[in-house]
């Protein structure tokens, strides 16, 4: 049987077009674009159809002919993303390569990262043509994010078990997400807000006198999305058996339990042992250690952090508290679960990966 397929123009490439494509797409620091257009450019020069080079590359076919229609008209220069219309392009994609890599791999002397500036300089290109090149690649490097590698031994092990319990919950079961937000403060504005007008923001005092804490306690329904809840002023292990005792209450009897929680020591004191083993519906599962990206009822924290406390004002830990339970009161009456999609494997290929690029990141 034939190829499948598009008829198409035949593509070859010259020995110096191979060598510099695949030097982009080895390069392990490389933009992911440029590599990926690489990739396909290169699999398209063993002759094969659009549709067999999308499956080889992970890309759309529409993607493969773009791509290949665009170096047919420009070669290696027509990697680089279509210019606006206007004067032709001075920028040649050597110095695009240049600012790329410079970007992923250096930087600039007496500074932590690149700027637009000190790119300009560097390069001798435009400020507004560093912030294009950068746009089209998706680089940014004013912005970064944090993490912490988890060292908990049975890393592997937790991941399994809890994603388990999130993809394949038990029957005759209620998979119940745990945590304890603490330090929820009582923060009242030394002066009022401004009001929001069309052309200006909200604005608010930077400064403000604190009220007390209290800490909410919450167990995050994984199947339905509601959560049960205790506000406590302290989070002992006297408060958190109080909780379980909550949960116990709320859950109807002929369900077991199984509670997902974090490594925090409340929650193993012997105390707490001693109440799960009278209670012997009640299975603890631990999250890895610096992994609270795992726990659900992280996101549910989020929510009341931006819906209510980010921009709270109260002058008393009584008022900061029936707000809170108001707001609880409210996401039960339409609960909404988190979706997990990503498997066990997914998460231990992906780790894998940002633990290939640090390991090699002082090579």
């Amino acid at each position: 049987m034939g190829s499948t397929g598009r008829p198409k123009v035949p593509l070859e490439l010259t020995d110096g077009e191979r060598e510099t494509l695949t030097r982009w797409a080895r390069r392990a620091k490389s933009s992911q674009a440029l590599a990926t257009r690489s990739r396909i450019l290169l699999a398209s020069g063993e002759g094969l159809t659009n549709v067999a080079v999308a499956a080889r590359c992970g890309v759309d076919s529409h993607t493969v002919a773009k791509w290949r229609r665009r170096f047919l008209e420009r070669r290696l220069d027509g990697l680089v993303d279509e210019p606006r219309p206007g004067r032709p392009a001075s920028i040649t994609v050597e110095q695009v390569e240049d600012v790329v890599v410079a970007t992923l791999e250096s930087t600039p002397k007496n500074a932590t990262h690149w700027s637009r500036a000190k790119m300009a300089e560097r390069s001798g290109l435009s400020r507004s043509t560093i912030g294009r090149i950068w746009k089209a690649f998706e680089l940014k490097p004013h912005r970064a994010d944090g993490f912490k590698l988890s060292n908990d031994p049975q890393f592997v092990d937790k991941v399994y078990d809890v994603v388990g319990l999130y993809l394949n919950p038990p029957e005759s079961a209620v998979v119940l997400s745990v945590d304890e937000k603490s330090q929820v403060q009582a923060l009242a504005r030394s002066q009022p807000a401004f009001p929001m007008m069309p052309g200006m923001p909200e604005k608010r005092t930077h400064d403000y006198v604190r009220h007390g804490t209290t800490t909410l306690f919450a167990a995050l329904n994984t199947a339905d999305g509601s959560a049960i809840t205790s506000l406590h002023r302290k989070h002992r292990a006297v408060e958190f058996k109080k909780f379980l005792a909550k949960i116990d209450a709320q859950v109807p009897e002929d369900l077991d339990v199984h509670l997902i929680c974090d490594n925090y020591q409340t929650h193993k004191t012997p105390a707490v042992k001693a109440w799960l083993e009278r209670h012997p519906r009640f299975h603890m599962h631990f999250t890895p250690t610096y992994s609270s990206w795992i726990n659900q009822v992280e996101r549910f924290f989020g929510f009341v952090t931006d819906d209510l406390l980010r921009r709270s004002d109260h002058r008393s830990v009584q008022s900061l508290e029936s707000d809170i339970r108001a707001w609880v009161k409210a996401w039960n009456e339409n609960p909404r679960p988190f979706i997990w999609t990503k498997s066990a494997e997914q998460i231990l290929e992906s780790l894998g990966r940002l633990l290939k690029r640090t390991s090699g990141a002082g090579h």
